[in-house]
């Protein structure tokens, strides 16, 4: 009985523990529960509590299902209709299983298909690989081909770029291959034996272009004049529509004639490309830049020495500057064909010196020319040979400048030209008056000398002009004169008031020097008449008056107004009066010496007493003398001359020798 109470008290305390056990379990947190299950392993009712954790998880499970039938009906019912699609799943699963393994049975042929297709295209790539790398060698063959066949035809330039094309191009892609040493063991002695060659014939191009120099720069001066011509016509047309070439235009129809005209022939072209291809060896490179400029350095120095006679004739300074033409036309086309054979430095410096050289002999052989058309056709020649090298950039300013010194000298040839004519015309003229018998004879006088005289034109014909025929024909020469020197000032790039300003210095030389002393020249010869002096009156009247029409003349060929600041004027007026002057002072100095030669005649008989009314002989001849000379004088001016000339023999009269003592008449 007492066990049975002790074990229904044990019974109970175990109860009470494992209740508080559970509690524990329920309210502590998770990470400390482990002391708390320990102290159950550690009892012998390890069975029990397990019975009665099962129990409160029971009814922890239904208080639970109770809260969630409350709560989470909606969920309920969801898994409820999830688990009835489950079973509509699993049929899905069962057809697309059965799909899957029909597919697989009918793609079999298909895969088959797509494997024989991948050994198709590993095939098609391994073909193009091969094709890939046969077309890197091919152009390598090719090269090398073409190469043997240059150097088996001797065209040895060619060969040269198509070796270096080879070596460096073509060869470094496929140097992996045997055959590629082969060509590579032959570049060196097929470079070395091109270059031998080049050089030989680099002496032959030297050579031949020296031959040929004269004829390329004729036929550039020929374009170069052609150009400017067809300018000329281009400018005198209107202006709409028309444009003129451009420098560019001029230079390429230059260098495509030099093309067709060069000595070069295709092998002579591979000269020039030598430095093209010659960049990776600097001691050839240089071998071949300073023989090339050597040697040319040589022949300019003999082109620009100019043949001793070279003044003599025209086609002398055509073929030196035919010569320097070409020299320097083949070295423009040279700088612009290749690289490193020359370079503009080196040409700048060769035109220099050849610029010095050319007008050093221009100014030396210039200066013993003594025809002013000779001198005028050098002119042109000149700044033709200005005008094309111009084209190809070279400097030619300082020629031009040398052209205003040698107009200089052109003037003074025109004036000793016009010296000679002047002199002709006075030497031929009858110093009287022009008679015309004709209206077509008084126009043709009227339209080579202006002359206004309304009492003449009403005259009926025959009539005369007052001067004589060198009025017309010093007035024509000296219009001749100027259109001589407008001649000069073309295409030197003068500006109009350069032009007018020259134009009229050199007229006022051939005015106030030549002219000038021409007819000092002729007042003051031995065998003059009194006629003549009285006519040269006359003309020089008349030329004085006709200088504003010089002046209108000058106006017109010029476009530059006489009022314009710093021109220049005309000097007839002064040259005229001088030379009316001059011969008033002739005049009056013949009719002294006259008058003393009539009076010296007189013999008087002082002793005589038979007194008669007849005058003395030398009297009567002296007063003819007088009546005929002052008839003469009707058509001249009044002037101071013949005022003394009257008091000279009042004088005369009022002295009479007698012995050695003077008897004055009262």
């Amino acid at each position: 009985m007492e066990r049975g109470k002790m074990a229904e008290a044990e019974s109970l305390e175990t109860a009470a523990e494992h209740e508080r056990i559970l509690r524990e379990i329920e309210s502590t947190d998770t990470a400390c529960i482990g002391p708390t299950l320990r102290s159950v392993y550690d009892g012998e009712e390890h069975g029990r509590f397990m019975e009665k954790l099962e129990t409160r998880i029971r009814n922890h499970d239904r208080e639970i299902e109770k809260m969630c039938n409350f709560h989470y009906q909606g969920f309920v019912d969801s898994i409820t209709e999830l688990l009835k699609v489950r079973g509509e799943a699993q049929k899905l699963k069962n057809q697309v299983t059965d799909t899957n393994r029909k597919l697989q049975h009918e793609g079999k042929e298909l895969v088959i298909a797509m494997e024989e297709l991948k050994q198709c295209r590993l095939q098609q790539r391994n073909i193009s690989a091969t094709v890939d790398k046969l077309m890197l060698c091919l152009p390598v063959l090719e090269m090398y081909s073409k190469l043997r066949d240059q150097m088996k035809t001797k065209r040895h330039y060619p060969a040269l770029k198509t070796l270096e094309h080879l070596e460096h191009t073509y060869l470094p892609q496929v140097s992996h291959y045997r055959f590629c040493k082969v060509m590579v063991d032959n570049i060196p002695k097929l470079r070395e034996e091109i270059k031998d060659v080049s050089m030989s014939d680099l002496k032959d191009f030297l050579e031949s272009i020296r031959k040929h120099s004269d004829k390329i720069g004729e036929t550039a001066m020929k374009q170069a004049q052609q150009q400017r011509n067809l300018d000329n016509i281009i400018l005198q047309q209107p202006r709409i529509g028309s444009k003129r070439k451009s420098k560019k235009d001029a230079y390429t129809i230059f260098d495509a004639e030099i093309e067709s005209t060069s000595p070069k022939s295709e092998q002579d072209s591979g000269i020039l490309d030598v430095e093209d291809e010659e960049d990776d060896e600097e001691g050839a490179r240089e071998t071949f830049e300073n023989y090339y400029r050597k040697q040319r350095r040589k022949q300019a120095r003999l082109v620009l020495q100019p043949p001793s006679n070279m003044h003599e004739t025209l086609d002398g300074y055509r073929k030196y500057f035919n010569q320097i033409v070409g020299f320097f036309v083949v070295e423009d086309h040279i700088l612009h064909t290749t690289q490193g054979l020359v370079n503009r430095a080196y040409i700048d410096e060769l035109w220099e010196m050849a610029l010095s050289k050319t007008i050093a002999a221009l100014r030396t052989h210039s200066s013993y020319c003594s025809d002013p058309n000779l001198v005028l056709d050098l002119k042109n020649l000149i700044v033709l040979f200005a005008d094309t090298l111009q084209v190809y950039g070279f400097p030619v300013n300082q020629l031009f400048d040398m052209l205003l010194e040698i107009r200089d000298q052109y003037s003074e040839t025109l004036l000793k030209k016009w010296s000679g004519i002047f002199r002709n015309i006075l030497d031929s003229d009858n110093y009287s008056p022009i008679p015309v018998t004709s209206e077509e004879m008084y126009k043709k006088v009227i339209g080579q000398f202006p002359f206004q005289d309304s009492e003449l034109e009403k005259q009926p014909f025959p009539k005369k002009f007052p001067f004589s025929e060198f009025v017309p024909k010093v007035y024509n020469q000296i219009k001749e004169f100027i259109y001589a020197c407008l001649k000069f000032s073309e295409d030197l790039h003068l500006s109009s008031t350069e032009v007018d300003d020259m134009i009229r210095k050199s007229t006022n030389l051939l005015l106030t020097r030549t002219l000038s002393n021409s007819l000092q020249n002729v007042i003051k010869r031995k065998n003059i008449g009194l006629t003549e002096l009285v006519q040269i009156i006359i003309n020089t009247t008349h030329l004085e008056k006709s200088c504003k029409y010089l002046e209108e003349f000058i106006t017109n060929i010029t476009n530059v107004l006489p009022e314009t600041v710093h021109t220049t004027k005309l000097y007839g007026t002064t040259t005229f009066k001088d030379a009316r002057h001059a011969a008033e002072e002739e005049i009056y100095t013949n009719l002294n010496q006259k008058i003393d030669q009539f009076l010296q005649l007189a013999d008087y008989d002082w002793m005589t007493g038979d007194l008669g009314n007849k005058a003395s002989d030398y009297l009567v001849d002296l007063i003819a003398f007088l009546r005929s000379t002052f008839a003469v004088f009707t058509h001249l001016p009044v002037s101071d001359s013949f005022f003394y000339f009257v008091c000279h023999i009042q004088e005369c009269f009022l002295k009479i020798k007698v012995g050695e003592r003077y008897l004055f008449l009262l």
